[in-house]
């Protein structure tokens, strides 16, 4: 057996490069930190609006700038040393939480009213929207330099766990910490973790731009980075599968009218709610490192997500806690599979010196399906009603495989 072959088979592989555990432990310390900010602003906003439709314009706030700059965003990756621009990506986003803390603060909100907490929560997630039009890309691109092709499925399932895992953690944790710490507690934590990210993640070495033509003119270079993804169609038949499934099956949104007026938990069951997908996927994630699809990907894919939109229907109808905490958790199972086989193959197939570029409108595509579908949700919520909508968008997400089917048989017919 050659060394290749035993690379490709040993599940610790990636793991086994230290510059690759110092990426993943500072990625879990920030999306971690990440996660529980979400999950804060989305129960913070709701405590001060009691509207859902206001959760849902939290997902707008992020996205607009996010997509506004993804395709320039992946030019400056491409031309840039990755790392220096990831590590101010994440002192941006310290700087937010920090002025986030302050308005939290029983100081801050005696002296100022609640619209003006509110304006000023939306102001600084916008921002948070548009570091993360870099900072995301660049973990992807990092790991495409970082990490030996013959092991780069294993290390993708890997970044797929460490985020999956800190995802869980993150939402749980914010739970517990609301209710014990309150808001500005929380914060205080998440200032500590995105610090200690920032720590491991100076540790990796400098990764300077694979691009050589550094010269060619903005437009063009974006130009080359989206006709790249569009005459590939596996990478583009996954991403647009992904981006209208998310799109209408976004209920995690909704998760905390479900929890205060619907299942009538606390912060705490708020907490595991908003964890349960995470945490079925963390779990699919390990059985997808120990045992690798094999085989029949893009068939595969379709199946899963068909199963993802009944799982949100579920969910939609529950009315018992431990219902609707199966039918998240059985969501994030299904979801890991779709996006390992999607991870996969964007990687596998983008050159070295299209990263960014390419990576960009991969995360145009996952952005715009999770903060528009968070918006989609809170806006179907408020003209439909929140069970309803739940359930409309989960029969879409069935609708949108089905066309696929029929309308797309090359990714069906997909393998790697």
């Amino acid at each position: 057996m050659s060394e290749a072959t035993t690379l490709r088979i040993d599940p610790l592989a990636a793991v086994k490069i230290p510059e690759y555990r110092n990426l993943m432990t500072g990625r879990f310390c920030f999306i971690m930190a990440l996660r529980m900010l979400g999950t804060l602003v989305g129960w913070w906003m709701y405590e001060l609006t009691n509207d859902p439709l206001a959760i849902g314009l939290i997902g707008l706030a992020e996205v607009i700038p996010a997509l506004t700059l993804a395709l320039y965003a992946g030019h400056v990756i491409d031309i840039s040393e990755k790392r220096k621009l990831l590590l101010r990506g994440v002192v941006a986003y310290l700087l937010c939480s920090v002025i986030l803390f302050i308005i939290s603060t029983n100081y801050f909100n005696s002296h100022t009213g609640k619209s003006f907490v509110i304006a000023g929560i939306y102001t600084v997630i916008f921002f948070t929207g548009i570091i993360r039009a870099f900072t995301g890309p660049s973990f992807n691109a990092i790991i495409g330099q970082m990490i030996p092709k013959q092991i780069l499925p294993n290390a993708i399932t890997w970044n797929q766990g460490t985020w999956l895992t800190a995802s869980v953690v993150g939402h749980a944790s914010a739970g517990f910490c609301i209710a014990i710490i309150k808001n500005t507690g929380t914060l205080v934590v998440i200032i500590i973790l995105i610090s200690i990210g920032f720590f491991m993640l100076a540790k990796i070495h400098a990764k300077p731009a694979a691009n050589t033509n550094i010269n060619k003119r903005t437009w063009e270079s974006v130009r080359e980075g989206l006709h790249f993804v569009f005459k590939t169609k596996e990478i583009l038949g996954a991403l647009s599968l992904d981006l209208f499934a998310v799109l209408f099956g976004g209920a995690v949104a909704l998760v905390p009218v479900y929890a205060r007026d619907i299942l009538h938990v606390g912060p705490i069951g708020f907490g595991w709610l908003n964890a349960a997908a995470d945490l079925g996927s963390i779990i699919m994630v390990i059985m997808l490192t120990l045992f690798p699809l094999k085989g029949k990907q893009g068939q595969t894919l379709l199946i899963v997500v068909a199963l993802f939109g009944l799982s949100i229907i579920l969910f939609g109808i529950s009315k018992v806690f431990w219902i609707s905490f199966a039918a998240l958790l059985l969501s994030g199972l299904l979801d890991a599979i779709s996006v390992v086989i999607r991870g996969t193959i964007v990687q596998m197939k983008t050159p070295d010196e299209m990263r960014g570029r390419v990576m960009s409108v991969n995360s145009m595509f996952i952005n715009s399906s999770n903060e528009l579908g968070q918006f989609e949700s809170g806006l179907a919520a408020r003209l439909m009603g929140v069970v309803p909508s739940v359930i409309f968008g989960g029969t879409m997400t069935l609708l949108v495989v089905a066309i696929t089917w029929f309308k797309a048989p090359s990714l069906k017919k997909m393998e790697y």
